[in-house]
């Protein structure tokens, strides 16, 4: 499955980003995780895509589809029971895979991929105030760099980026949800990384936090600190204020892949369907439908699934769904893994 994320310059974006350089390619990526009785668990199936330069591809799906597994496969991140089973990714041009955690670490993690958590408090040592905790980790990757430079770099950042320099003599406990996510989204992109990977950035924040986060991650963009993202996400409505282009997944597969507008407010997928639909939303011609909860649960991988991944929860399914399993094909101008999507 290929899915290209190829569109032109949104109001998101910059045009003096170049679009035509493919900065992010995962290949038919295949992640699963090991049992200690030996077994492998598929946890995510042939997933390809590829963002160029200044794009934002938003993945969503509900708990458990696979988000955040595909996230440290995209970062070349593989701590046991996770392994790679087959595929690759590449940041421009170069692959990331089949190297060694030290080497991961050192040369990939923050200078070529940077990741964003979900839990800013979480990321950040209680102990070490916001400038040491950053020093730590340029000093880790910049070996021979003086504490004076780097608090004087760190300065220049905040200062770019539009944040008090005075938050960098805080401890996180002092600061609030939103300057702490606003902290690590800031140290996470010193090194200017080519690509970001936000893993559910602001879903623990009050919408007003979520707006000045949004903003200062397009400013970010913008102003070229790093040249392409991946949103991970569950709300499916918030993207449409963040992505390009929206990939819909579902029990480690890409199920829909259409632009942010199409999946919004024309969704195809029997999945993507519901999941628009089991949430309050506040766009046009959505406000006045009451969420309707999805029922069933997704399939146990662990156990070989013969047809479509989704057809046990799907309203529409038909016996052949059972029976076959379902491809990515072409409709109008997205990609939707369903035989009868029109």
């Amino acid at each position: 499955m290929t899915v290209e994320v190829q569109s032109s310059v949104t109001e998101k974006a910059t045009a003096s980003n170049d679009k035509s350089k493919v900065i992010f390619e995962v290949k038919d990526l295949h992640l699963h995780y090991l049992t200690r009785f030996g077994n492998k668990i598929p946890a995510v199936s042939g997933v390809s895509f590829t963002i160029n330069k200044g794009e934002i591809l938003g993945i969503a799906g509900e708990s458990g589809c696979g988000k955040s597994t595909l996230v440290n496969g995209c970062m070349g991140l593989f701590i046991p029971p996770l392994h790679p089973t087959s595929g690759d990714v590449l940041v421009a041009g170069e692959s990331i895979m089949n190297r060694s955690p030290a080497d991961v670490r050192k040369n990939v993690l923050g200078r070529k991929v940077a990741m964003i958590p979900q839990g800013a408090f979480n990321s950040l040592n209680p102990t070490r105030k916001i400038k040491d905790f950053a020093a730590d980790m340029i000093s880790s990757h910049e070996k021979g760099s003086n504490k004076k430079e780097i608090y004087e770099r760190l300065r220049n950042r905040f200062k770019t980026i539009g944040m008090d320099e005075s938050i960098l003599n805080s401890y996180p406990i002092q600061i609030t949800a939103g300057m702490r996510q606003r902290s690590v989204i800031a140290i996470s992109t010193l090194l200017n990384p080519q690509m970001v990977i936000a893993d559910e950035p602001t879903s623990a924040l009050d919408v007003t936090t979520q707006k000045a986060v949004i903003k200062m991650i397009f400013d970010l963009l913008e102003k070229d600190i790093f040249s392409s993202m991946i949103f991970i996400t569950h709300e499916l409505p918030l993207l449409r204020h963040v992505a390009d282009h929206i990939a819909v997944m579902y029990a480690g597969e890409f199920v829909e892949v259409g632009t942010t507008e199409q999946l919004i407010f024309d969704p195809r997928h029997p999945y993507t369907k519901a999941l628009m639909g089991s949430m309050l939303s506040a766009e046009p011609g959505q406000k006045q439908k009451k969420p309707v909860a999805i029922e069933g649960a997704p399939p146990n991988l662990a156990n070989p699934i013969q047809g479509c991944r989704f057809a046990e929860r799907c309203p529409v399914a038909r016996k052949e769904c059972h029976v076959n399993k379902q491809e990515i094909r072409i409709v109008g101008e997205r990609q939707v893994r369903c035989d009868y999507a029109n």
